[in-house]
């Protein structure tokens, strides 16, 4: 009995190990994720957002956005990025109504949701 003890034990360190290698050494990713999972990531994530984050935050936190336009205003550096976060029509592609978008001005957010797309076309 001591010796089924002893082996279980074990079994479950060597298994707890493995899992805790695998959680930090790969991560999961927004980029890797399914378009389900990847939606509800994003959505959750951008709820957290607060402005003044930076461009490279978010990207580290998001991953690349699925669609972006950027312009120069005057001096300023003004680009959009639009993150996936419900899907509307099952044709493959991502739309922007499909997405939230996220407005930077010099690589620092500065308004997001629908009222950020509308910020940039009007700049």
């Amino acid at each position: 009995m001591n010796k089924i003890v002893k082996r279980v034990s074990l079994g479950i360190v060597v298994y707890m190990a493995f899992a805790a290698l695998v959680i930090l050494y790969f991560p999961d990713k927004p980029d890797n994720m399914k378009w389900e999972d990847r939606e509800e990531y994003n959505s959750m994530k951008i709820a957290t957002l607060k402005l003044g984050a930076t461009h490279s935050a978010i990207l580290e936190l998001l991953g690349s956005p699925d669609i972006s336009e950027a312009k120069m205003v005057a001096k300023d550096k003004l680009q959009v990025m639009f993150y996936r976060t419900q899907r509307k029509t099952a044709d493959g592609f991502t739309s922007q109504d499909e997405c939230t978008p996220l407005l930077f001005k010099n690589d620092v957010l500065i308004a997001l949701g629908k009222n950020a797309y509308t910020q940039f076309q009007d700049s």
